[in-house]
This record gives C-alpha cells, structure tokens and sequence, in this order.
C-alpha cells in the first residue's frame, strides 16, 4: 500500500497546456494593453500640440499642400508638419521630439516637455519654409523671365544677322565698285602724267 501511494502524483503538480496558453494569452493581453494605453498617451499629447498650432493651421494658405499638421497613428504616433519633419513623443513618454530627415540622416530641432515651446518652434519652420518656397518660386519666376529675355535677344541677333547679309552683298558691290573707279582713276593719272609731262613730246 506504501509503494501505490509512492506511485501517485498529487493533483496540483499536473500541468495543464491548456492552462499555460491562457496565462501567455492573459500576460500578452496586459502587454498589449500597456502598449495601447502607451499610444494613446502619446496620440493625445500630440492632439495638444495639434490644438496649439490650429491658427498656424488655418493662417495656411489654401493651395498650399507643404505642410499637413496631422497625427497620423502608428507605432509611435507621429505629427508630421511637412514631408520631411515630423514631432514624437520621446521615450520618456513627456517629451516632445521634433525631427528633420535630411540627406545627412535625422536631426533634432527641437526637444522640449513644453508644448508651447513647440508650438513656437514649429510655428517659425513653417514660416521659414514657406519664405524658402516664395525665393524658390520668385528664382523660378526671374530666371524663366531671364531666359525669355535671352532667347530674345537671341532671335533679335540672328534677326539682324539675316538682315545684314544682303548689306553685305551690298557692301562687296560698293568695294568693287569703289576699285573700279580706283582703277580708271589710276589709268586716266597715269595717261595723263604721261600725256602732259612726255619728254619727247
């Protein structure tokens, strides 16, 4: 009888598979949650900095498609203000990140916990950028009226050209005709110092 009651396995050490997978299902569950509640704090944050920059927003001008100041989600939320920039929220899960992808890599503008730091800080790159998109389309504008102006001082150049040719015929005509006159000049000084100033005669 000893050794049966050896043999038996006491009811609380089996394990159960079943059991586990809903133990894993449960701490992914809570992880998953942590996760969204992460996001979400991070959405909302940026939704602040969304409602400090609504004037910036409107003061845009309508045909203007440069600038988005949106929260786009995603793993981080991001606030894109333009192609190339956007704000996140930093590790710290307080922090406002702004960030620049440029050909040398990321840069940060701006890293600050103050949304109305950022708020200004954004305000003043937009405002740089649309002054750099006015001197890039006025460079735009001047250079297509300086090309105009050059291929029509090209047209005039080739205009005048065409137009001197016949003056050249005209000019070799005179020249010639200048010679000639030169020449029965000549012949009629030569007969006549040979006329008047003969000796033999």
């Amino acid at each position: 009888m000893s050794d049966q009651a050896d043999n038996v396995v006491p009811h609380a050490k089996v394990r159960s598979l079943r059991e586990a997978m809903r133990k894993v299902r449960l701490a992914e569950a809570e992880r998953t949650d942590v996760i969204i509640e992460l996001q979400e704090t991070e959405r909302a944050r940026l939704e602040i900095l969304c409602e400090e920059l609504e004037g910036v927003s409107k003061e845009i001008p309508d045909g203007d498609e440069q600038f988005m100041l949106q929260v786009v989600p995603g793993n981080p939320p991001r606030m894109w203000i333009d192609v190339t920039s956007h704000v996140v929220i930093a590790r710290d899960r307080r922090t406002y990140r702004f960030v620049k992808d440029t050909r040398l890599g990321r840069t940060v503008l701006l890293e600050t916990d103050s949304a109305h730091a950022m708020a200004d800080c954004i305000t003043e790159y937009v405002a740089e950028r649309m002054i750099d998109r006015e001197r890039a389309l006025e460079s735009d504008w001047l250079l297509k009226r300086l090309r105009a102006d050059a291929d029509k001082a090209m047209v005039e150049a080739e205009d005048r050209r065409k137009a001197g040719l016949p003056r050249r015929g005209f000019g070799v005509a005179a020249t010639a005709l200048v010679f000639l006159i030169g020449l029965v000049i000549g012949i009629a000084g030569i007969v006549g110092y040979a006329w008047f100033f003969n000796p033999l005669g």
